[in-house]
């Protein structure tokens, strides 16, 4: 199973995928298949911005767990969005610790590594809400939208469910997930987990 590093945010387990598979050859691709509806609007397939977020949405919990896209788990979320601009950016939400932060209120709670995961994240702990919340806590995320551009998108020609459908989605998000992934110095400094 490939892992998680200070380059990688997130990954694809094609081993996995395939192991998985009710359909015999993807597991990501009989989800595709259940959501193919999602690709077309008012009768028609969308294009490759409108086409990329759906297929990361899809690749990605809670729609998939585990998904398809894996999350490096100390990361909140990692989710595409077409803006109002009509832009696909990806949004990374990253648990900040108040030691990161210039100023906090002295005496809160922060977020807390206790709770044991429910698979084994290696040295990516995920940071979570304080089990036992005895006093007031200061959870500070940072949000980082990361533009995509449109040439980094290929225009899918997939018209319903099927194989042509998985093999636009997988290359979608794996231009994705490279690109996400070019980005995690950013994440790290904001962690403190360049190691």
């Amino acid at each position: 199973m490939p892992e998680f590093s200070p380059r990688t945010l997130a990954l694809i387990d094609d081993a996995y995928d395939r192991e998985r598979a009710s359909n015999g050859s993807s597991r990501y691709g009989a989800y595709l298949d259940q959501h193919a509806h999602r690709f077309i609007d008012d009768g028609y397939p969308l294009d490759e911005v409108a086409f990329a977020a759906v297929a990361w949405q899809v690749a990605t919990s809670p729609i998939m767990a585990p998904g398809y896209v894996r999350i490096r788990p100390d990361l909140g979320a990692v989710t595409a969005h077409v803006t109002e601009e009509y832009k696909l950016v990806l949004r990374v939400d990253v648990p900040i610790r108040q030691s990161s932060l210039g100023h906090h209120p002295a005496g809160l709670t922060n977020w807390s590594t206790e709770r044991p995961a429910l698979f084994d994240t290696g040295s990516w702990r995920p940071l979570v809400e304080p089990e036992r919340l005895t006093r007031t806590a200061l959870l500070a995320t940072a949000t980082l939208l990361i533009p995509v551009p449109r040439a980094l998108l290929e225009e899918p020609a997939a018209k319903g469910p099927g194989a042509l459908l998985t093999i636009e989605a997988k290359e979608s998000v794996a231009t994705l997930v490279d690109l996400l992934n070019r980005h995690a110095h950013l994440v790290n400094e904001l962690t403190g987990s360049a190691r």
